[in-house]
């Protein structure tokens, strides 16, 4: 079984169309969203229609999470009080209604397998699980949730961490952004995970595929620009930081 999970899109539509138009070459099984919908550029309700036409399973992440403050006239508006500006009220209430956390469950020779997915950790929505976060910090989180791999996002930088855990091992996968990489690489990334019978806990093997696509970088980072958004938030798009 092959499983896209993509996140932190924060209203890139183009970015997001090349995301569709990839997983559809790429013959997935199933698509998981971790979240940040919104955020930093002009198209947050184009986004979010994308996803729920499409009935994709999604999780909340902070940009969303923020809907949630009653609105602020603010003098000079920040980004996320121009997000509050630009997003409708149906899809607000689809955003601030989001689960916290998703967990796949699968039984793989005999034995459990479970997938968790969160947006920064189990520990908070904006926590950055970063590639050298606390061993024995991370090894609490799964066991506390009986999860076998913890998927995140919100860093927007890839990673794929392997820890023994006694006989068995556990992973960790951070599938990097798909509207505002800071990893250098400006293309989308996302991640396919492959599981089968022969995925374990005693293996420390698991398929996980970095996938990067092109896309029409121009055209987002132009939005902004022409937009009440910070300009920098244009250029960040172009340079991947």
């Amino acid at each position: 079984m092959k499983i896209a999970f993509f996140s932190d899109i924060h209203a890139n539509l183009p970015a997001l169309e090349s995301f569709f138009k990839d997983t559809e070459a790429e013959q997935v099984d199933a698509i998981y969203c971790l979240g940040d919908l919104v955020g930093y550029n002009v198209w947050p309700n184009e986004v979010v229609n994308e996803i729920r036409k499409r009935c994709i399973p999604t999780i909340m992440g902070n940009h969303d999470e923020a809907l949630l403050k009653p609105f602020v006239k603010e003098e000079t508006p920040s980004n996320k009080g121009l997000t509050r500006t630009l997003i409708t009220a149906e899809n607000r209430a689809y955003l601030i209604n989001l689960p916290r956390h998703l967990k796949l469950s699968f039984n793989t020779q005999n034995k459990p397998f479970s997938l968790l997915m969160t947006h920064g950790s189990v520990k908070a929505i904006n926590d950055y699980m970063v590639i050298d976060y606390p061993e024995h910090e991370v090894l609490d989180m799964l066991h506390n949730q009986e999860a076998d791999v913890l998927l995140c996002g919100h860093t927007h930088k890839p990673f794929h961490r392997v820890i023994t855990d006694g006989d068995t091992y556990k992973h960790v996968i951070n599938i990097g952004s798909v509207g505002k990489p800071k990893d250098g690489d400006p293309r989308i990334c996302y991640a396919i995970v492959e599981l089968n019978q022969e995925t374990s806990p005693n293996s420390e093997h698991l398929k996980v595929t970095f996938k990067r696509a092109e896309y029409d970088i121009e055209k987002a980072a132009k939005a902004v620009e022409n937009s009440a958004f910070d300009s920098a938030f244009g250029e960040a798009l172009r340079i991947a930081k």
